[in-house]
Order: C-alpha cells, then structure tokens, then sequence
C-alpha cells in the first residue's frame, strides 16, 4: 500500500498511533481531574497513578531504539 511494507505500516501505527492514543489518554486523565476538582496534589496523583503504564511503553519504545532491537 502506497509503496509502503507491511512492517514500515506496523512501525508507524506503533509509533504515531499509540503516540496520538498516549495524548489522548492523558487529555483525559486532565478533564478527570479538572472535573473532580482534585486540586495540585490530586492531579500530580492521578497523572502518575494512571499514566504509569504510558511511561513504561514509551521507556520500553527508547530502550529498544537504543539497543537496536
């Protein structure tokens, strides 16, 4: 498709994809805390608390950048 190879699609599905998904999580996890009024340190939780899945894929994402893998 479009001169592309099915690996080139899945690399770029995984790499903007899951980007765009990753924002889209977070915007939501903004309006949780905006609409619950959670104040500074309920927001720094729920950030942490719900993103930290996020941030192990993106460090699993660089690590395998890094190592070539």
């Amino acid at each position: 498709m479009f001169g592309l190879t099915e690996e080139q699609i899945a690399d770029f599905g995984m790499t903007f994809g899951v980007g765009a998904f990753i924002l889209f999580m977070l915007f939501i996890i903004g309006e949780i805390a905006w609409k619950a009024k959670a104040g500074k340190l309920g927001t720094i939780i729920l950030f942490f608390v719900l993103a930290f899945g996020m941030i192990g894929f993106i460090t699993k994402t660089i690590l395998e950048k890094m190592w070539k893998m």
